[in-house]
């Protein structure tokens, strides 16, 4: 992805309804992924390595529409739906959402929403695991041990830095290839 300059930053009608049914339709996605989250618990701290699954909608949404606020708005809405669905986390899926969603909207404010290239990806993703971790790390993983909040948190470093990224860029490749984002900068 190249480096691209976002527009003055003021959201259309459009942003809002393109950024909404990205969300709505993580949202239920991370109600469907949860059983399969639960399914893989006989992986162990290892299942960690999918979490950037859970990111996502913070790095598709600004990758489309490019304004402040798309990353926290896009999975705060997504939890939101999640919770609603009956994710078996309930009501600390929002509080997932606004952690994960605010750490990587931080990234692209930070460079004032001008830059939507690699690197800059890759700091959201981590930012975004770093954040998920913290938070389930206090909610969580308070009494487990040592070397397994290790490798929790070294499988969502790994999955922030590599499979939340790739899977964002992947997706929207994949939006863009079959016209369903016409009118947004590539």
């Amino acid at each position: 992805m190249t480096e691209i300059t976002a527009t003055d930053g003021r959201w259309r009608t459009r942003d809002i309804l393109v950024v909404a049914v990205i969300a709505v339709a993580f949202g239920v996605f991370f109600w469907a992924f949860g059983f399969a989250w639960s399914a893989l618990g006989f992986l162990g701290p290892a299942v960690n390595l999918l979490y950037g699954l859970w990111l996502l909608p913070a790095l598709v949404a600004p990758l489309i529409v490019r304004r402040p606020g798309a990353a926290l708005f896009a999975e705060l809405v997504a939890a939101s739906l999640s919770a609603f669905l009956g994710s078996q986390w309930a009501v600390d899926t929002l509080v997932s959402g606004l952690v994960q969603g605010a750490a990587a909207e931080l990234v692209f404010a930070a460079l004032r929403y001008r830059r939507f290239d690699l690197p800059v990806v890759i700091a959201a993703g981590l930012a975004a695991s770093a954040a998920a971790f913290v938070h389930d790390w206090i909610v969580y993983y308070g009494e487990y041990a040592v070397d397994v909040v290790v490798v929790i948190a070294g499988s969502m470093a790994i999955s922030g830095l590599l499979l939340l990224p790739a899977a964002a860029i992947l997706l929207v490749r994949a939006l863009r290839e079959a016209g369903a984002l016409s009118g947004y900068s590539d």
